[in-house]
């Protein structure tokens, strides 16, 4: 059986069989971890790929760090059926890092990389177990055009292969200039399967940009709060970046779940999480007991870049009126910057057209995994856990 080249992952050839035990439909995260699972094993497996590599949006993951899970993964750090999730993706985040051969560490916010911090290393790791499988081949630049029911897997080139069960591992619409256009959807339509509205998430926001023009490239550990006519849609806490479209970062990417496809949202953010209005308000009042000009009364208290744009929107000298205004530094929502630049989409299959094992209600034989279904995460390695953990749900239903 044909495998292919663990250097560059590109080989692309035709000799196959025709008949398969199993055939992976996608060699992203889910895909390719769900055949890693597979491998040596008696299943003959056909992984399918439209690209000319396989995990390249893995590849990406973590800004390129391959942050994989999170050591405080639970159900609720998902948008989506809790009691589906809590089985699947559980609470052990230690339980996706068996099929890597090296160690890992997690941040202060229980982020979970490898040592060496290279995603690239993880997409390596699969590929060569992948590779060396004799069970297993790998179908580069073969671009699923249909599939029927039995299962008869169609390419855009006419070929043909078949195969008792099929798992369509094909990801959502995000971030397609790495491989996930959306087919997975039209596939599932196919065999009786709904699909939820399909929104951007994880995604950068664009607000109003008249009070952080000064602000751009600048970091800061904030609480941010999405709000809608007084009504709280969500919150999150942690990096806040600014950008001269509005903002991004791993808070803005958790709240833009509330946010996107909404109109009338402003962001309320709280700058200086752990620190109160008290404190805040006894710094301004002995800065102003030493004299210092309103616009640097937060000097010392916050970076002097973002100090000053709180205070050119305060113009109180009031301490308290200065401490409200640090916590609550708001922007108006202009939308995001879309599937192109956003990490998972939100929406997909509803949990409820599959089983606890993730297979089709309407198609025995057909399973789902990872970002195709109504699921998504936190920022923060939970949307790879949830990939990785369908996928290994998913094996052991077909190893057992």
């Amino acid at each position: 059986m044909a495998g292919f080249c663990l250097d560059c992952a590109r080989r692309r050839c035709y000799n196959f069989r025709m008949k398969y035990d199993v055939a992976i439909i996608g060699a992203g995260a889910s895909g390719l971890y769900l055949a890693s699972l597979l491998a040596g094993s008696d299943l003959s497996v056909a992984l399918i790929e439209a690209g000319d590599r396989v995990g390249r949006k893995l590849s990406a993951t973590g800004n390129g760090q391959g942050n994989l899970t999170n050591t405080a993964v639970c159900a609720e750090r998902y948008h989506g059926d809790r009691a589906l999730i809590s089985l699947i993706a559980g609470s052990d985040y230690e339980s996706v890092l068996g099929a890597f051969p090296f160690s890992f560490s997690a941040d202060s916010r229980g982020r979970v990389y490898p040592l060496g911090r290279q995603a690239s290393a993880l997409t390596d790791a699969l590929r060569r177990t992948v590779g060396a499988a004799k069970n297993i081949d790998v179908m580069l630049s073969s671009r699923v055009r249909g599939l029927e029911k039995g299962y008869t897997v169609i390419f855009d080139d006419g070929r043909r292969i078949t195969a008792d069960k099929a798992v369509l591992c094909t990801g959502g619409k995000a971030q397609k200039q790495l491989g996930s256009d959306g087919s997975g959807y039209e596939i599932a339509a196919r065999f009786g399967h709904t699909v939820t509205p399909l929104l951007p998430s994880l995604v950068q926001i664009k607000t109003d940009t008249e009070h952080i023009r000064t602000l751009k490239g600048l970091r800061a550990d904030c609480m941010v709060t999405a709000r809608s006519g007084g009504r709280v849609l969500g919150s999150a806490r942690g990096d806040v970046i600014f950008a001269d479209y509005g903002v991004t970062g791993s808070a803005v990417f958790s709240v833009s779940y509330f946010v996107t496809g909404l109109s009338g949202v402003t962001l309320d953010i709280a700058f200086l999480p752990d620190t109160d209005e008290e404190t805040v308000t006894r710094d301004v009042r002995r800065k102003l007991s030493a004299g210092y000009e309103h616009g640097e009364l937060l000097s010392g208290t916050l970076n002097n870049q973002i100090g000053r744009a709180v205070m050119r929107r305060c113009p109180s000298s009031d301490p308290a009126e200065i401490a409200r205004a640090v916590k609550h530094f708001t922007l108006s929502v202009q939308g995001t910057l879309g599937f192109d630049s956003a990490q998972v989409t939100r929406g997909g299959i509803p949990t409820n057209e599959v089983t606890d094992d993730l297979e089709s209600v309407y198609s025995q034989g057909l399973y789902f995994a990872g970002e195709i279904l109504d699921v998504d995460g936190e920022c923060g390695g939970f949307n790879l856990h949830w990939a990785f953990s369908c996928a290994r749900r998913i094996a052991e239903g077909l190893l057992s």
